[in-house]
């Protein structure tokens, strides 16, 4: 089996030379006559340039290079350490795809389908929120903000990123007086709300420290995979004890993507590294959304995604005059993320979700989102302060 890879070089570079350059200097490097009893297995280690394409109006080329699955010991470090590693600081070069084959890597526990049975929820897109203000809240702040959402029907609501195991609000303290909150819910409403919980720590803490959360009643986790490395994620992913959907968030992906000549691709980090390290949905920016974005790529990260059973979550700037663009785009199969679009609708953060199922269901009937066309209500309010898409 192999493994094939796109490079991008921008004009002014010789992408044959390179490539050649990252085909032998990325796997076996060059040998000479005191290694030609051993010519076989080393040739079988070799990467191989098996495509190179120059777009000359578009000024760049791109060359494709297959290497053995044999060199790397399928998860994603040691891809990474094969197909960017040195020859990332070599110069200008960017890694737009990578595809591997269906069985490296790890598969989502849940994913689409079992974030649905989790949540008995199976005809129409979920509606996540998160904790706003991001820090400076207690504990008992938190679960009052998840009171007033949970009873409004929100299906999914997490830490924000930045959020970490603080004297203010430790984990364990919010875990527990959030858990006593979901708990209610359940027993009046029947209704399952999933409370992501960000897990944080060194490396040799943070497994640890995943495995009490769960044993303490967390039902979905969220990880910095960027930040805490994609070796956690996969640990995460394995272990047996983890037996809760694991929200991958995008954290310092704009420092390894956003270049144009530089890096991966968003959709190589955020779309396949994700899906084959074990995540069950991953956080991501929409392109409507409040921070820069291009289409392409995020449809790219959608269907990546997709292909492996991994839940889409676009996020950033997401509101509920969005909802009938994310429909057309995404369809049911699709995690909503909003952060300010809820907890800052101008009735209050219950307000903010029901705003959303208004959303949908206007949307699931081809209705007008003008404002002189939406009644008076949830929904009107978050579109006089938001728009529409």
């Amino acid at each position: 089996m192999t493994i094939e890879v796109d490079y991008r070089f921008p004009a002014g570079v010789d992408p044959q030379t390179q490539a050649k350059i990252i085909a032998v200097g990325q796997t076996v490097g060059t040998w000479d006559a005191r290694f030609a009893h051993r010519e076989a297995a080393l040739q079988s280690h070799l990467g191989e340039v098996t495509s190179v394409q120059t777009e000359a109006q578009a000024g760049y080329s791109i060359a494709t290079i297959h290497f053995p699955e044999a060199n790397v010991e399928n998860d994603i470090a040691s891809l990474l350490t094969m197909v960017f590693g040195k020859y990332s600081m070599a110069g200008a070069a960017k890694v737009v795809a990578v595809r591997l084959p269906q069985n490296y890597g790890l598969h989502p526990k849940l994913g689409i389908a079992g974030i649905r049975e989790r949540l008995g929820v199976f005809e129409r897109p979920l509606v996540m929120a998160i904790f706003k203000p991001a820090l400076g809240l207690s504990a008992t702040d938190h679960a009052a903000i998840l009171a007033e959402v949970a009873h409004a029907g929100l299906d999914i609501i997490k830490d924000d990123e930045i959020l970490g195991d603080l004297d203010i609000a430790p984990t364990l303290e919010r875990l527990k007086e959030c858990r006593k909150i979901i708990e209610q819910v359940k027993q009046k409403t029947g209704h399952t709300i999933l409370y992501a919980v960000n897990v944080t720590g060194r490396a040799d803490k943070l497994l640890e420290k995943a495995r009490l959360l769960v044993r303490q009643g967390a039902n979905a986790l969220l990880v910095n995979v960027l930040s805490y490395g994609f070796s956690v994620l996969e640990a995460l992913a394995a272990d047996p004890e983890i037996n809760v959907p694991i929200f991958a968030h995008p954290a310092l992906a704009g420092a390894m993507c956003a270049a144009p000549d530089y890096g991966m691709a968003y959709s190589v980090v955020l779309g396949t590294l994700m899906a084959h390290a074990g995540a069950d949905a991953v956080l991501y920016p929409a392109h409507y959304g409040s921070l820069p974005f291009d289409s392409i790529e995020e449809g790219k990260i959608r269907e990546i995604l997709r292909s492996r059973g991994v839940f889409p979550v676009p996020s950033a700037g997401i509101h509920p005059g969005i909802v009938p663009k994310a429909l057309a785009d995404y369809g049911q199969d699709v995690i909503l993320n909003a952060g300010t679009g809820i907890m800052d609708h101008p009735d209050g953060a219950a307000a903010g979700v029901q705003a959303f199922f208004e959303a949908l269901e206007r949307a699931s009937e081809s209705e007008s989102f003008a404002i002189n066309t939406l009644p008076q209500g949830p929904l009107r309010r978050a579109v006089e302060k938001w728009g529409s898409y």
